[in-house]
């Protein structure tokens, strides 16, 4: 039994830390992946007759009331999720929120406005922190997306409730319990796939994952800057230039290990960074003056699909190319492919590695698909994520 489920929670007012910022397009969630993930917890705690009360942020409002980033819709899509009646209160704390609290009965769920429209919740703010937790009984945390972040709802309120009155919802237990299983046992050959834009987002993790795995594939803009500081011609892609001596070295070290470090050994292309512009394949790893690449080419995705099913513990976070664009989406399909078929110990890292599933139908194949990109990082380069730390987990 976990401590979530060893919380007595029955009639007693429970606030639950989730992570609902989604992606909303025209008033409506058009990824609700991050709502559902929180279900099995909210719907735990309505069986258990708690009175439920959620508290998420949503974009970035900088302390201001900003109407498009209201959580409004997301309590209506929440609703239909839940087939339960969900209360939306249009602010987080005050008399106001208070009154509706004082209604509130066993079984009932409300949803707080977005927590970020005060400053104090960004700023962890103990003052917010009281303000929001009163009337509460008991806390839970469910936003592993968050827990790298010290704000008021994830560390400082935590301090409102002694030890046998908080605790980790199934999210996020479930999150810190597969990916600590990454850093402590896991199955060999261990595999990272990375990509994304920038070598300076994955610096950290990669210089903690040389220390763990058998073999890493870099993809996406990032591996025009190994390329570049093997001294490979990269045209006009783009490229880290502080960061050329650092790869050098990390290659370096990672050969000392006997990691081996494979980077795209063809390209898809363009003149311009545009969606419109023409494709211009490259068949070779050596990229032409003209060209910019934007995508791992069919070669390299064959061989990082060869490595993905030959492992036996994967590692997925970050695009291999532009896949928000069609014509660039190629490598990252065909890698999300590769994940889903493989028959290891599959963890994708959240941020687009996620989106890129979704869009290719194929999350449900993955053994676990992280909610958050940025806490997952940081969690494999071996940092203490605040949220976890405050509940001692």
């Amino acid at each position: 039994m976990t401590r979530f489920e060893r919380l007595d929670v029955a009639g007693r007012r429970v606030f639950v830390r989730v992570d609902f910022n989604v992606p909303l397009q025209e008033g409506a969630v058009s990824d609700d992946a991050r709502i559902r993930a929180a279900l099995p917890t909210i719907e735990n705690l309505i069986d258990r007759k708690a009175k439920v009360v959620l508290g998420s942020h949503l974009g970035r409002p900088k302390g201001q009331l900003v109407d498009a980033l209201s959580l409004e819709p997301v309590a209506s899509r929440l609703a239909e999720l839940l087939d339960h009646q969900v209360t939306f209160i249009s602010d987080s704390i005050g008399e106001d929120v208070q009154a509706v609290l004082g209604l509130q009965q066993p079984g009932d769920v409300i949803l707080l406005e977005n927590l970020r429209f005060h400053p104090g919740e960004k700023a962890n703010d103990t003052a917010y922190a009281e303000s929001l937790m009163q009337g509460m009984d008991l806390y839970v945390n469910d936003a592993f997306g968050v827990c790298h972040r010290e704000a008021a709802s994830v560390v400082a309120a935590v301090s409102e409730f002694p030890s046998d009155a908080r605790a980790p919802g199934f999210l996020l237990e479930r999150e810190a319990a597969q990916l600590r299983q990454l850093l402590s046992r896991p199955e060999r050959p261990f595999l990272a796939v990375l990509g994304g834009a920038k070598v300076s987002d994955k610096l950290g993790v990669l210089d903690q994952l040389i220390q763990l795995v058998d073999e890493v594939c870099i993809g996406g803009a990032m591996a025009y800057t190994f390329l570049a500081a093997q001294g490979g011609s990269v045209g006009k892609s783009r490229i880290e230039s502080d960061r050329l001596d650092w790869a050098r070295e990390l290659m370096n070290r990672a050969d000392k290990a006997g990691v081996r470090i494979y980077l795209p050994v063809d390209h898809r292309g363009a003149e311009a960074f545009d969606k419109e512009a023409p494709i211009l394949p490259v068949s070779g790893q050596e990229i032409p003056s003209h060209v910019m690449g934007l995508d791992i080419g069919p070669k390299t995705a064959e061989l990082f699909s060869e490595r993905i099913a030959q492992s036996r513990t994967l590692f997925w976070n970050g695009p291999m190319g532009v896949f928000e664009w069609p014509d660039y989406a190629a490598g990252t399909l065909a890698v999300a492919r590769a994940v889903a078929d493989c028959e290891g110990h599959t963890v994708v890292g959240g941020g687009d590695s996620v989106a890129a599933l979704n869009q290719s139908g194929l999350a449900a194949s993955v053994d676990h698909v992280s909610t958050g990109g940025g806490a997952s990082l940081e969690l494999l380069e071996g940092k203490q994520l605040p949220g976890l730390r405050a509940l001692e987990l």
